[in-house]
């Protein structure tokens, strides 16, 4: 399926991205689902695939992690069904991330979908990332509030939500609507009937994730080896007062390491196509050798891209699931 989305990207920078929720009408025209309930329940049953079913009666809250191996215990009302990383495991769906990369590939994380039941929900909630919700099949009612400082509370250990808030949409979203919120907007959404609902969303790395990234791939390379000197240490008014300018030159050698152009980058290329779900990888037994590859390609035989793989450049570097490629004919191929 070839998904076509009619937005005006430079419009909606401009007006939306990280600033204003905003509901598109029929953003993909005449919707088709790439996925089945029975499919999406199929794939909760897979250990390598995270899923989790939410459920609520009468104001109490349970959720449950898969893999799952029956349904029948549900009932008709006030479930979901949520599937994460579905693009990694299912080729159609996987499609639907297409139309998105309109925005920069590194800034895209993955494509969770969710299937409800009337009532089917996950409360009141905040995310601290970008994300567009696709409606398909069924109808689904949202309502996102302002970003305003609000008061967050686990009804489940494994649930956290937020209080009430007057909303500034209240939508019925129908198949093909498009649901943009920005970090920080409080939202829900409830099923009216059974529903489908695709939740293509953004990677924002914190930078506590940063710091803690780039510490680990000191560690592994064995950097910042050199140590702190002070040939011309000043004298003090007391033994026990550390100096400013002390302070100052301690943070000059942990900044030095971060400053280094060519570190940084290979850093951040490791570390930001590190997938954080599970890839559809199933090694063959024996393994492909070089000049097999080489003849299937000479025969005809195409290479896919596995679905989920994060594959990045770099000033013309190529970066592949969490590794640098050093190849001069990778670094000519467009992603």
């Amino acid at each position: 399926m070839d998904y076509q989305l009619t937005l005006n990207w430079p419009d909606f920078i401009e007006r939306y991205w990280q600033k204003r929720p905003v509901v598109l009408k029929r953003g993909f025209a005449n919707f088709i689902d790439p996925i089945s309930p029975d499919e999406l329940a199929g794939l909760a049953m897979e250990s390598e695939v995270d899923s989790r079913l939410v459920s609520h009666q009468d104001g109490k809250w349970q959720v449950s992690h898969g893999p799952f191996e029956s349904y029948d215990h549900l009932s008709e009302n006030n479930w979901s069904l949520l599937v994460q990383a579905v693009n990694h495991w299912h080729e159609p769906s996987a499609a639907l991330m297409h139309p998105f990369r309109a925005l920069p590939d590194w800034r895209i994380d993955d494509l969770m979908i969710s299937f409800s039941v009337p009532g089917g929900g996950v409360g009141p909630h905040l995310d601290q990332y970008d994300v567009f919700i696709i409606q398909g099949t069924g109808r689904r009612r949202w309502r996102v509030g302002e970003k305003v400082p609000m008061k967050q509370h686990c009804p489940h250990p494994d649930l956290l939500q937020v209080d009430p808030f007057e909303a500034i949409i209240d939508e019925e979203m129908e198949p093909g609507d498009i649901l943009y919120i920005p970090p920080g907007f409080p939202h829900e959404g409830y099923s009216l009937e059974n529903s489908l609902n695709y939740s293509v969303g953004y990677r924002a790395p914190n930078a506590r994730e940063l710091f803690s990234g780039f510490a680990d791939y000191v560690l592994q390379r064995e950097l910042g080896s050199q140590r702190y000197a002070d040939p011309d240490v000043p004298s003090r008014d007391h033994p026990a007062d550390i100096l400013p300018t002390e302070l100052d030159r301690l943070r000059e050698m942990m900044l030095g390491l971060i400053n280094q152009p060519e570190h940084f980058k290979q850093w951040f290329g490791e570390f930001i196509t590190q997938s954080r779900h599970e890839l559809d990888v199933a090694p063959p037994e024996p393994p492909y050798q070089p000049d097999e590859i080489y003849d299937a390609l000479q025969q005809g035989d195409t290479l896919e891209r596995l679905g989920g793989l994060r594959v990045l450049r770099i000033d013309g570097e190529v970066f592949v699931n969490g590794e640098k490629i050093n190849s001069r004919t990778v670094r000519r191929w467009t992603p």
